[in-house]
């Protein structure tokens, strides 16, 4: 009864393309803002932060990414994996060449290294789609994931081959390494995320989301339309790859605090590619749907069974996410091909016109 839009008048162009039209979706949007930054910190539960929220956000973004150059552009990517680990790289290089230099700044900058590589990358798109682009793409997981491995410049000559995020102060506070508290690390992944997210949702719904969705729709007849298809394509895998990027250095600077190669591996592409498939393809909130299912699973498996009595092995928790994933992966390609977004679409429609049933 409350989700109404009657009396919610459109007297501009701008508050008809707005993106979110409706009154009470706004006000839903600006509560959950205010929770994620008033109720999690009240909380005050470091596992909460560390083990959910944290990587949570993390993932998200990494999955608007992916769903970016995926499910508007309609280019199959496999290196996801491999695009945050050029994030994570160079962001650990520009650290150590410039430690005086605001570790914010630094991690935006890994951004567009991961995007110019995610170009690079993103040029056979302009000859070949499909299942040829995705064997593209995969070559490129594995090419980086390799340079991640051999190439010592990278990790700075350490002889583990790992990564470790020095420690780094914003404004006097410690953001980065071991004395960075949970709480500051959240407020900085989340701020960091919100402004993406926002960005992104911005781009699919102006003049470059409506040439992404032209190309994925029909390439053909979007270039006799007069989009031009090698500008468009690549644009998409850089701003998928600059996502995916800033992902990454989020990932070990912020969560881990350091990894290795295999952080970065095909699993790590693939992980982030089921939750753009379960969310929605072509869904900013479909990305947020997505990683919360996979990435919350695990947890709520870890806990809640022992919580009735019902105690349950790490190993058998792995195993059951796993047949879980991959059932719902094939349920919502044969029902729901649009995923949990869908879903949340219907549910809203329906909410409009109740009681009615049109």
């Amino acid at each position: 009864m409350f989700y109404r839009e009657a009396g919610q008048f459109k007297t501009n162009y701008v508050s008809d393309q707005a993106i979110f039209p409706i009154l009470q979706d706004r006000i839903g949007v600006i509560l959950i803002v205010v929770a994620a930054y008033v109720a999690v910190p009240w909380i005050n539960n470091d596992f909460l932060t560390n083990a959910v929220m944290i990587p949570f956000l993390i993932f998200a973004l990494a999955a608007i990414g992916l769903n970016l150059v995926t499910g508007y552009a309609g280019l199959l990517s496999l290196g996801t994996g491999a695009f945050m680990g050029v994030g994570a790289y160079a962001c650990y290089k520009l650290t150590s060449l410039f430690p005086n230099v605001n570790i914010l700044i630094w991690v935006i900058a890994s951004g567009f290294v991961s995007a110019a590589v995610g170009a690079i990358f993103g040029l056979p798109a302009v000859r070949i789609k499909g299942f040829y682009l995705a064997i593209a793409t995969l070559a490129a997981q594995f090419f980086l994931e390799w340079c991640f491995i051999r190439v010592p410049w990278l990790y700075n000559y350490n002889i583990s081959g790992a990564i470790e995020v020095p420690q780094r102060e914003l404004f006097g506070i410690i953001v980065t390494g071991p004395r960075a508290t949970a709480e500051t690390r959240y407020f900085v992944v989340l701020t960091i995320v919100i402004v993406m997210t926002l960005i992104a949702s911005n781009l699919v719904h102006g003049r470059i989301g409506r040439m992404w969705m032209a190309v994925r729709d029909m390439d053909i007849a979007a270039e006799l339309m007069g989009i031009r298809l090698l500008p468009t394509k690549l644009l998409a895998f850089a701003v998928s790859s600059f996502y995916c990027g800033v992902a990454g250095a989020l990932l070990v600077f912020l969560w881990y605090g350091g990894a290795e190669a295999t952080t970065f591996s095909i699993n790590q592409s693939f992980f982030v590619l089921f939750m753009v498939i379960i969310g929605g393809l072509g869904s900013i909130l479909g990305s947020y749907l997505g990683a919360a299912l996979i990435f919350i699973l695990p947890i709520i498996l870890r806990i809640v069974p022992p919580e009735l009595g019902l105690p349950i092995h790490a190993a058998t928790v792995e195993h059951i996410t796993f047949m879980t994933v991959g059932a719902l992966i094939v349920f919502f390609l044969i029902v729901e091909p649009a995923g949990l977004a869908r879903l949340w679409q219907v549910a809203k429609q329906k909410l409009r016109v109740w009681p009615f049933p049109y």
